[in-house]
């Protein structure tokens, strides 16, 4: 059963998602590792999923105008050949293109993502082996093309990356900003890819998870997942023009050298057991036991 969160710990798990959604440090991995370090039951991937909802309406609204010229162009693209040459319908294209990979890969390994994939040693390896690959990709890749230059097929290199994303720690945004470096966009060009690239599959998954766990977000809180959900839309607004901003500064070597060393402490804890490498994810049901005494103790989170 889906554990009940506090309205406390519902703000605080809305506000690691809103921070980490976009910048490429894994919000589902922070959002494990806030149940396993504050001791309290992970809500589990239908939850995180949902609450990524409020983070796809941030991006919507903010790139508001190149999704909507994007859908447009690809729109008038499909009848008129002219139309079909422009950077509009290229863009719907490249978007369409690097949205299928995710959506198979998330129907054929749903049950992984819900269970196998949160252990803490693949979150690990993860934030280790996309931090290193994400470093050499802007450092080495030539960078040279704008995002006017974009072509259907520019969808396909981030998108299959943007599969990583389902194991947490791998990050949807690490993934495509790391795409667009190999198919030569420049730091803006790569990062506004990415937001991009991100909005169908991150809305489609939040509805997918809504409608499936509805029963189990009631059990959890309904007010306490929209309450989350509100504070992860807001706070992703800030992270969109800090992300924005910063890579196209400086690149990603600051979020690179982050994830070797959270990488680095978590194989670290695990090797010393300082904590479980399935700590606070969601167990298994539990088989029938033999009915316990009457108790006036109410269970409480963790339980």
């Amino acid at each position: 059963m889906t554990p009940h969160l506090s309205m406390g710990h519902a703000i605080l798990l809305g506000f690691i998602q809103g921070f980490a959604a976009y910048l490429p440090i894994s919000s589902i991995a922070h959002l494990r590792l806030a149940a396993v370090f504050l001791h309290f039951q992970d809500p589990g991937a239908g939850f995180d999923a949902v609450i990524q909802v409020g983070s796809a309406i941030a991006v919507v609204i903010f790139f508001w105008k190149d999704l909507s010229g994007a859908l447009q162009g690809w729109l008038k693209g499909l009848n008129d050949k002219e139309a079909a040459k422009t950077a509009e319908s290229k863009m719907g294209w490249a978007v369409l293109i690097g949205t299928v990979p995710v959506v198979i890969a998330g129907v054929l390994l749903q049950k992984s993502i819900e269970t196998t994939f949160r252990d803490l040693r693949l979150v690990a390896w993860s934030f280790i082996s996309l931090g290193i690959v994400m470093w050499a990709a802007d450092a080495f890749s030539k960078k040279n093309r704008e995002l006017s230059d974009v072509q259907d097929r520019d969808g396909l290199v981030p998108g299959l990356l943007q599969c990583l994303a389902l194991v947490p720690g791998m990050s949807r945004s690490g993934g495509t900003i790391t795409g667009g470096f190999l198919i030569g966009f420049n730091r803006e060009a790569a990062t506004r890819l990415s937001f991009l690239m991100g909005v169908p599959s991150i809305v489609a998954a939040g509805l997918y998870e809504l409608v499936k766990a509805r029963h189990g977000l009631v059990e959890a809180g309904l007010v306490a997942t929209a309450v989350a959900s509100i504070v992860s839309f807001l706070v992703s607004w800030v992270s969109i023009r800090f992300l924005l901003t910063w890579v196209a500064k400086y690149g990603v070597a600051l979020f690179a050298v982050y994830r070797l060393l959270l990488g680095a402490f978590l194989l670290y804890a695990i090797s010393a057991a300082w904590i479980d490498p399935m700590a606070g994810a969601k167990a298994e049901p539990a088989k029938a036991a033999p009915a316990a005494p009457a108790s006036n103790v109410t269970p409480g989170l963790g339980e």
